[in-house]
């Protein structure tokens, strides 16, 4: 059996609070280990310093330099074959995995890094030289977005491998289709900044939104608040259904007629895959990142403005046969290149050539 170290330096997959990057180091975590490897996570040290300070910088090195050296020797004459670590940046550097793999002769990979060489002055300097000197390290980075590859393509070392990993869903198969007239869905965390911007953008173009229309949001946060002052004016046609588990989540996007996200600086959003696996046509704004996991299509543009959007809302509510075909083009989509079986091919096609008995 194939043995491999996995780190996620911003945020341990066992974090107890739920967030997207949790959730996808958790589906890669399946995915790799989908042909019968073992994953191991080796160690839950959270780098993650979002505040610029130095200090907590200097903390945070200290402590990576002692898990440098216990893992250096815990994983000794282990039959480790490789380490992967899932999301180096300039505010969560991979202080860990390079010098370890080095001390302990391992190959060393990474998924959905990002550089940013202008941060190498500022208060995120050292950080950002440690994510560079990490990415560098790297034999292969596995990328997620065209938007990523545009840095990493740029700064790329000599004999470093940039792979496209399409995100993708953690299953092997496809919910039943959703081909129903009921209400439009959103889903997102309600919180201040890029999410409240959406829900803000979405408030804008449902108040241009002709005919009788309604619309469920699923989510919950510090910003609810906001977020319900924003739908007010639109009385009972919408209504919000809280915090979602996975079930609960699924039957309401098996009753909605269509999803709707602006998904303003979404990395990519897990809720597009979602929602086109689940046969919806989707309405969202044409933004990097977004556009890696939409069907293709004519989306409005951020400065077009929320009439854009409404109109484009409009266009698909009023054509039942057109919301139809749009979302079996999504779903055959997600089957094609957004599912598990797909996500755990690639991986282990580009790193074969890196590990002894690969799975």
């Amino acid at each position: 059996m194939t043995r491999v170290a996995f780190y996620a330096p911003m945020k341990p997959p066992g974090d107890p609070t739920p967030s997207g990057d949790r959730e996808m180091a958790r589906n890669l975590i399946a995915a790799i280990g989908a042909r019968g490897a073992e994953v191991i996570v080796v160690s839950d040290l959270k780098l993650h310093e979002k505040s610029g300070d130095p200090a907590r910088q200097a903390d945070l090195q200290q402590a990576a330099k002692a898990e440098i050296a216990r893992l250096s020797n815990t994983l000794a004459g282990t039959d480790i074959a490789l380490w992967v670590t899932y999301h180096n940046y300039y505010k969560a550097p991979d202080l860990i995995g390079p010098a370890t793999c080095a001390a302990l002769g391992l190959p060393y990979v990474q998924i959905e890094s990002t550089r940013a060489k202008k941060r190498l002055t500022g208060p995120w300097a050292g950080f950002a030289a440690a994510a560079e000197a990490a990415c560098d390290a790297a034999s292969v980075i596995f990328y997620l977005t065209a938007n990523d590859l545009i840095t990493l393509g740029r700064h790329r070392v000599p004999g470093q491998r940039l792979v496209h990993l399409p995100p993708f869903l953690p299953t092997d198969t496809l919910p039943e289709p959703s081909w129903g007239g009921g209400p439009m869905l959103t889903a997102g965390m309600m919180r201040a900044g890029d999410k409240l911007a959406s829900y803000t953008i979405l408030a804008e173009a449902l108040a241009h939104l002709p005919g009788d229309w309604r619309l469920e949001i699923a989510g919950d946060g510090p910003a609810r608040g906001q977020v319900e002052a924003l739908m007010a004016p639109f009385g009972d046609r919408v209504r919000f259904l809280g915090q979602l588990d996975r079930d609960a989540l699924a039957r309401a996007y098996q009753r909605a007629s269509l999803f709707v996200w602006p998904g303003v600086n979404e990395a990519f959003g897990m809720v597009y895959l979602e929602a086109q696996a689940a046969g919806l046509a989707v309405v969202a704004q044409d933004r990097p990142g977004v556009r890696d996991v939409l069907l293709p299509g004519a989306y409005p543009r951020p400065e077009d403005g929320p009439e854009a959007l409404a109109a484009q809302i409009a266009a698909l509510l009023s054509d039942p046969v057109l919301r139809k075909s749009r979302g079996a083009q999504a779903r055959a989509m997600i089957a094609r290149a957004h599912l598990r079986p797909a996500a755990t091919e690639r991986f282990w096609s580009a790193v074969a050539p890196l590990v002894k008995d690969p799975a």
